[in-house]
């Protein structure tokens, strides 16, 4: 799930338009991009009173704007709301029981396979579901925790700890996996995205790190000078919040759709993909919002943009309008893997795992589906098919790249397949003994004399040893997790900078930096009987990501730590337990990328193909909607093939 971090509060203000300058190579770049988009397929005729795009312009038909718009609000082709009939039939009533029993293959168990597999049987129907991992089901619902229907074991030295590999938050503007979660018997939490005080009110305490600069998030909206000068900012700029200036920029096109109810509403999304759907995040801030490059720089370093810039300016915004300051998010106690459990629970008797489809082939009726095992643990490799009526595919289409076909599939379904964008996303995580980072400076020299009789002092003064010599020191953390290798490790990859400073006194929320490690999100909430903690040492996509994804697995923990260690201070390194967990979504061999994150033009030419049924295939997943790496598009997708499966037999 794409997790964007969150806004940061602080004056209003319209900025002056900037300064003309010669053309960069981003603009050059990001010009090209749009020229690559110009010939976007028509999938409707437009009539003859819609809006027409501009003389020369490279702006697709009213009608497929118009899909799009449908696709982004969840509406019918008469601007209808589909959500109340989805929920209703996912949470209430099921779908109706069929007279005739068919047999329905389903490809992938991630939350739109399980949720379609139960949908359809509940109906009625024969149901297969065929999952290529033989380890656990979820997708990219996945959790770092001991047991779980995966049966695995203690990835933390402490064996409650639990982290996210995968989705971590959901946002109560999903009804459907909300509903869905509630309906299951789950609990459901706030999860802090950003930093409480004691009594839950927010407190922007968590750091903005970066040009050399350390300054907490309240105090950077209160005077934002210092940071932003640092970039070179014009003047217009200097006093505003990288949060302000990026809602000011966004501000034409949220007229478009500010205020709109039913059939406005819709043909307003579909002025703004029709105008802006070819832009990427870059030209857009460019050309319309007229920032100069140190103003970009300095709202993609702090507000999350600089990785994606050279993607589709629709993207970023409708995640922007997402997460907003009133937008509330939650967490589920245990992971949200539980959720996973749930629902490989209700259809555990349907699904085959450890069985990779390597051949799909449909006719009038029929589909059959080749597969093979992946021999773990030195098992004979196995083929198998499977026959059935129709079959769901929810494999991502980055994946469903490397599956023949027969027959071909349309030529946009198959110029999708191959050119829909999948983006990169890894996760670096780090277990510490003690919460830390709820500390304050009584509780560090209370925990650090205790280790060391004026070690407190020391690391104010950056008088500790750099040989890796207190890694790990406090007598809470198990001394057989750390080998004197990783100690050798860790002190090389040190960071130069050894001040100390002030105790960050935080509880949830998340921290930005120019470093590597980018962002850093701490845990809502304590783990029950745990004095310890996983912290989110470093969250990136994209460029960044990829970064992380060229060092094996154990290389990252060292450098994630001397990252964390840059921005809250050397000493936390006396609470490090020696182990770490990493997730890359682009080398997962199941996942195949984080998310179908489109390019410029994509939304237009490519996603009217993406989820319509080809004869006796039918297309679900999260890529399938425009909530691409939520979980809500996954569910809403899998509501949608379930219907459509089930009116079609």
């Amino acid at each position: 799930m794409i997790i964007e971090p969150g806004p940061t509060p602080g004056p209003s203000g319209e900025p002056a338009p900037a300064p003309a300058r010669r053309p960069s190579r981003r603009t050059v770049i990001a010009g090209a991009a749009a020229v690559a988009g110009a010939g976007a397929l028509t999938v409707a005729a437009a009539s003859a009173e819609t809006p027409r795009a501009p003389s020369g312009s490279a702006r697709p038909d009213w009608a497929t704007c118009l899909t799009i718009a449908r696709a982004i609000l969840v509406r019918d082709d008469d601007d209808q709301p589909l959500v109340p009939r989805y929920a209703d039939i996912l949470l209430k009533n099921g779908l109706p029981r069929s007279r005739t029993r068919k047999k329905v293959l389903i490809v992938g168990a991630g939350p739109a396979g399980l949720t379609a597999a139960h949908l359809l049987r509940e109906g009625g129907h024969q149901v297969t579901v065929i999952e290529a991992n033989g380890n656990r089901v979820g997708g990219r619902i996945k959790t770092f925790r001991t047991g779980g229907h995966e049966k695995s074991a203690a990835p933390f030295a402490d064996p409650t700890q639990y982290a996210e590999a995968g989705a971590m938050r959901i946002p109560d503007s999903h009804p459907l996996v909300t509903g869905l979660i509630d309906s299951l018997g789950l609990k459901r939490r706030r999860f802090h995205l950003v930093d409480v005080d004691g009594s839950g009110r927010p407190a922007y305490r968590t750091w903005i790190f970066v040009n050399g600069i350390r300054v907490r998030r309240a105090d950077y909206a209160r005077s934002p000078q210092a940071l932003n000068r640092s970039f070179g900012v014009p003047a217009a700029y200097e006093a505003l919040p990288a949060a302000q200036i990026v809602r000011n920029a966004f501000a034409p096109v949220r007229k478009e759709i500010e205020g709109k109810k039913d059939k406005a509403l819709v043909e307003g999304w579909a002025r703004v993909i029709q105008r802006y759907g070819h832009m990427s995040m870059y030209r857009y801030l460019t050309e319309e919002a007229k920032l100069d490059e140190r103003t970009i720089d300095l709202i993609g370093t702090v507000e999350n943009l600089t990785s994606r810039l050279h993607l589709a300016f629709v993207h970023s915004f409708i995640g922007a309008s997402l997460i907003s300051p009133d937008t509330a998010f939650f967490e589920l106690p245990g992971g949200t893997a539980t959720l996973a459990d749930a629902l490989y629970a209700r259809v555990e008797d349907l699904v085959r795992l450890d069985r990779r489809a390597t051949r799909i082939t449909h006719g009038e009726g029929e589909v059959s589906i080749e597969t093979v095992s992946e021999g773990r643990g030195g098992g004979a490799v196995q083929r198998e098919t499977f026959t059935g009526d129709t079959a769901i595919i929810t494999v991502p289409f980055s994946g469903l790249r490397h599956i023949p076909v027969a027959p071909a599939l349309s030529y946009g379904k198959r110029r999708a397949i191959t050119e829909l964008h999948y983006d990169a996303a890894t996760k670096v995580l780090l277990e510490f003994s003690r919460r830390w980072w709820e500390f304050d400076e009584a509780d560090w020299k209370r925990e650090l004399e205790a280790v060391q009789p004026g070690l407190y002092r020391k690391y104010q003064l950056g008088q500790t040893p750099e040989d890796g010599a207190l890694l790990g020191a406090h007598s809470s953390v198990s001394k057989r997790d750390i080998s004197s290798a990783q100690r050798a490790h860790y002190a090389a990859c040190r960071r130069v900078t050894r001040d100390q400073p002030e105790a960050a006194g935080v509880i949830g929320g998340g921290s930005a930096t120019d470093n590597p490690n980018r962002f850093m999100f701490q845990p809502s909430y304590p783990v029950e009987g745990s004095a310890g903690g996983v912290v989110l040492a470093s969250y990136s996509w994209s460029d960044d990501a990829l970064k992380w994804d060229s060092l094996d697995d154990d290389e990252r923990y060292p450098r994630a730590l001397a990252g964390v260690q840059e921005v809250f201070g050397q000493r936390i390194e006396v609470f490090y337990t020696g182990v770490g967990r990493t997730q890359s979504w682009m080398r997962d061999p199941y996942a195949y990328g984080e998310a179908s994150v489109l390019l410029p033009g994509q939304h237009t030419e490519l996603f009217p193909h993406v989820r319509t049924a080809e004869g006796s295939l039918h297309f679900a997943g999260c890529h399938t909607s425009v909530k691409p790496a939520w979980i809500e598009g996954a569910v809403e997708s899998a509501v949608r093939t379930a219907l459509e499966v089930h009116s079609t037999l």
